[in-house]
Protein backbone atom coordinates (compact mmCIF):
# COMPACT_ATOMS: atom_id res chain seq x y z
CA UNK A 1 0.00 0.00 0.00
CA UNK A 2 1.59 3.05 -0.90
CA UNK A 3 1.93 5.32 2.21
CA UNK A 4 -1.16 8.44 3.62
CA UNK A 5 1.07 10.98 4.94
CA UNK A 6 -1.10 12.91 7.26
CA UNK A 7 0.04 16.25 8.83
CA UNK A 8 0.16 17.09 12.42
CA UNK A 9 -0.56 20.76 12.31
CA UNK A 10 -2.85 22.93 14.03
CA UNK A 11 -5.62 21.06 14.15
CA UNK A 12 -3.61 18.63 16.48
CA UNK A 13 -1.49 21.35 18.41
CA UNK A 14 -2.84 20.77 21.84
CA UNK A 15 -3.83 17.90 24.05
CA UNK A 16 -6.70 16.91 23.48
CA UNK A 17 -7.50 17.89 19.81
CA UNK A 18 -9.11 16.06 17.49
CA UNK A 19 -9.85 15.48 13.46
CA UNK A 20 -11.51 13.61 11.18
CA UNK A 21 -10.02 11.88 7.77
CA UNK A 22 -12.39 10.29 5.43
CA UNK A 23 -10.59 8.90 2.57
CA UNK A 24 -10.34 6.08 -0.54
CA UNK A 25 -7.40 3.93 -1.37
CA UNK A 26 -7.11 3.07 -4.90
CA UNK A 27 -5.58 -0.35 -4.66
CA UNK A 28 -6.55 -3.32 -6.49
CA UNK A 29 -5.12 -6.03 -5.03
CA UNK A 30 -4.03 -7.11 -1.33
CA UNK A 31 -1.65 -9.96 -0.54
CA UNK A 32 -1.36 -11.95 2.52
CA UNK A 33 1.32 -14.19 2.89
CA UNK A 34 0.25 -17.22 -0.16
CA UNK A 35 -3.08 -15.45 -0.48
CA UNK A 36 -3.93 -12.71 -2.48
CA UNK A 37 -7.54 -10.39 -2.70
CA UNK A 38 -8.68 -8.79 -5.50
CA UNK A 39 -10.32 -5.42 -4.19
CA UNK A 40 -12.64 -4.10 -6.98
CA UNK A 41 -13.94 -1.00 -5.55
CA UNK A 42 -10.72 -0.39 -3.39
CA UNK A 43 -10.80 0.59 0.55
CA UNK A 44 -12.70 3.64 2.13
CA UNK A 45 -11.72 4.78 4.88
CA UNK A 46 -13.02 7.02 8.56
CA UNK A 47 -10.45 7.76 10.73
CA UNK A 48 -10.30 10.35 13.94
CA UNK A 49 -6.63 11.37 15.27
CA UNK A 50 -6.66 12.34 18.52
CA UNK A 51 -3.67 14.27 19.99
CA UNK A 52 -3.61 12.46 23.68
CA UNK A 53 -0.95 14.77 24.90
CA UNK A 54 2.15 12.31 24.35
CA UNK A 55 0.83 10.84 20.61
CA UNK A 56 -1.56 10.74 18.04
CA UNK A 57 -4.44 8.11 18.49
CA UNK A 58 -6.27 7.26 15.33
CA UNK A 59 -9.30 5.34 15.23
CA UNK A 60 -11.58 4.36 13.10
CA UNK A 61 -12.62 1.90 10.20
CA UNK A 62 -11.66 0.55 7.15
CA UNK A 63 -13.97 -0.88 4.30
CA UNK A 64 -13.39 -2.81 1.30
CA UNK A 65 -15.20 -5.68 -0.71
CA UNK A 66 -12.83 -8.53 -0.98
CA UNK A 67 -12.80 -10.85 -3.72
CA UNK A 68 -10.63 -14.37 -2.98
CA UNK A 69 -10.58 -17.99 -3.31
CA UNK A 70 -12.62 -20.66 -1.05
CA UNK A 71 -10.76 -22.92 1.14
CA UNK A 72 -13.26 -25.65 0.50
CA UNK A 73 -14.48 -25.39 -2.87
CA UNK A 74 -11.69 -23.09 -4.76
CA UNK A 75 -14.74 -21.17 -5.97
CA UNK A 76 -14.59 -17.24 -5.75
CA UNK A 77 -15.54 -15.91 -2.29
CA UNK A 78 -16.59 -12.15 -1.54
CA UNK A 79 -16.03 -10.70 1.60
CA UNK A 80 -17.04 -7.47 3.16
CA UNK A 81 -14.42 -6.00 5.54
CA UNK A 82 -15.34 -3.36 8.02
CA UNK A 83 -12.40 -3.71 9.82
CA UNK A 84 -11.49 -1.65 13.36
CA UNK A 85 -8.31 0.90 12.54
CA UNK A 86 -6.48 1.35 15.98
CA UNK A 87 -3.11 3.02 16.20
CA UNK A 88 -0.83 4.60 18.65
CA UNK A 89 1.47 7.45 17.05
CA UNK A 90 4.19 8.81 19.75
CA UNK A 91 5.85 11.90 19.60
CA UNK A 92 9.02 10.47 21.06
CA UNK A 93 10.63 7.51 21.71
CA UNK A 94 9.74 6.14 25.03
CA UNK A 95 12.35 5.22 27.24
CA UNK A 96 13.63 1.90 27.72
CA UNK A 97 11.47 0.66 30.90
CA UNK A 98 11.83 -2.73 32.72
CA UNK A 99 8.88 -5.46 30.75
CA UNK A 100 6.37 -6.80 32.62
CA UNK A 101 6.22 -10.42 34.14
CA UNK A 102 5.72 -12.62 31.60
CA UNK A 103 5.99 -9.99 28.53
CA UNK A 104 8.82 -10.62 26.15
CA UNK A 105 8.97 -7.73 24.40
CA UNK A 106 8.02 -4.34 24.57
CA UNK A 107 5.03 -2.74 23.39
CA UNK A 108 4.35 -1.72 19.61
CA UNK A 109 4.34 1.87 18.60
CA UNK A 110 4.62 4.12 15.41
CA UNK A 111 6.54 7.58 15.96
CA UNK A 112 5.59 10.96 14.46
CA UNK A 113 7.78 11.29 11.85
CA UNK A 114 10.01 14.36 12.26
CA UNK A 115 8.70 16.60 10.35
CA UNK A 116 5.63 16.01 11.82
CA UNK A 117 3.46 13.42 9.83
CA UNK A 118 2.29 9.98 10.35
CA UNK A 119 1.62 7.67 7.71
CA UNK A 120 -1.75 5.98 8.42
CA UNK A 121 -1.41 3.24 5.20
CA UNK A 122 0.07 0.48 8.29
CA UNK A 123 -2.61 0.92 10.66
CA UNK A 124 -5.06 0.36 8.07
CA UNK A 125 -3.38 -3.00 6.58
CA UNK A 126 -2.89 -3.87 9.89
CA UNK A 127 -6.88 -3.49 10.13
CA UNK A 128 -7.45 -5.34 7.07
CA UNK A 129 -5.75 -8.10 8.11
CA UNK A 130 -7.43 -8.45 11.34
CA UNK A 131 -10.64 -8.57 9.82
CA UNK A 132 -10.42 -11.01 7.23
CA UNK A 133 -10.58 -14.54 8.20
CA UNK A 134 -8.21 -17.23 8.44
CA UNK A 135 -10.47 -19.26 6.83
CA UNK A 136 -11.96 -17.80 3.71
CA UNK A 137 -15.59 -19.57 2.77
CA UNK A 138 -17.47 -18.68 -0.23
CA UNK A 139 -20.41 -19.76 2.41
CA UNK A 140 -21.07 -20.25 5.42
CA UNK A 141 -22.47 -23.78 4.65
CA UNK A 142 -20.32 -24.86 1.78
CA UNK A 143 -19.56 -28.69 1.10
CA UNK A 144 -16.35 -28.12 -0.46
CA UNK A 145 -15.10 -30.80 -3.05
CA UNK A 146 -15.42 -34.19 -3.39
CA UNK A 147 -12.41 -36.70 -1.85
CA UNK A 148 -12.91 -39.08 -4.58
CA UNK A 149 -14.02 -37.37 -8.05
CA UNK A 150 -12.76 -33.82 -6.86
CA UNK A 151 -16.42 -32.60 -7.76
CA UNK A 152 -17.93 -29.44 -6.15
CA UNK A 153 -20.26 -30.49 -3.88
CA UNK A 154 -22.19 -27.26 -3.88
CA UNK A 155 -23.04 -27.74 -7.54
CA UNK A 156 -23.34 -31.62 -7.60
CA UNK A 157 -24.11 -34.60 -5.45
CA UNK A 158 -21.67 -37.31 -7.25
CA UNK A 159 -22.81 -39.92 -4.66
CA UNK A 160 -19.26 -40.25 -3.21
CA UNK A 161 -19.70 -38.34 0.30
CA UNK A 162 -22.86 -41.30 0.48
CA UNK A 163 -19.75 -44.02 -0.58
CA UNK A 164 -17.78 -42.66 1.99
CA UNK A 165 -19.92 -42.62 5.21
CA UNK A 166 -21.17 -45.94 4.60
CA UNK A 167 -16.92 -47.03 4.83
CA UNK A 168 -16.62 -45.21 7.12
CA UNK A 169 -19.75 -46.95 9.63
CA UNK A 170 -18.63 -50.62 8.37
CA UNK A 171 -15.10 -49.36 9.75
CA UNK A 172 -15.96 -47.69 12.72
CA UNK A 173 -18.32 -51.19 13.33
CA UNK A 174 -15.25 -53.74 12.38
CA UNK A 175 -12.74 -51.90 14.61
CA UNK A 176 -15.07 -51.88 17.71
CA UNK A 177 -14.08 -54.23 20.61
CA UNK A 178 -17.33 -56.31 20.38
CA UNK A 179 -17.31 -56.80 16.71
CA UNK A 180 -16.33 -60.21 17.13
CA UNK A 181 -19.57 -60.60 18.73
CA UNK A 182 -21.65 -60.23 16.20
CA UNK A 183 -21.03 -63.39 15.05
CA UNK A 184 -22.14 -65.14 18.02
CA UNK A 185 -24.77 -67.41 17.77
CA UNK A 186 -26.53 -68.09 21.10
CA UNK A 187 -28.62 -71.06 21.22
Amino acid sequence: MDPILVSIDDRLANAGDTTSLVGHVNQDVFALTERSFSLPDGMDYDVVLTNVGEGILATGILRARAVGTCDRCLDEAVLDVAAEVDEYYLFHEPDEGVLEEGEEEGPDYVLVSPDLTIDLSGALEAAFVMDVPFVVLCREDCAGLCPVCGENLNHVDCGHAAQLERQEQEDRLASSPFASLRNLKLD
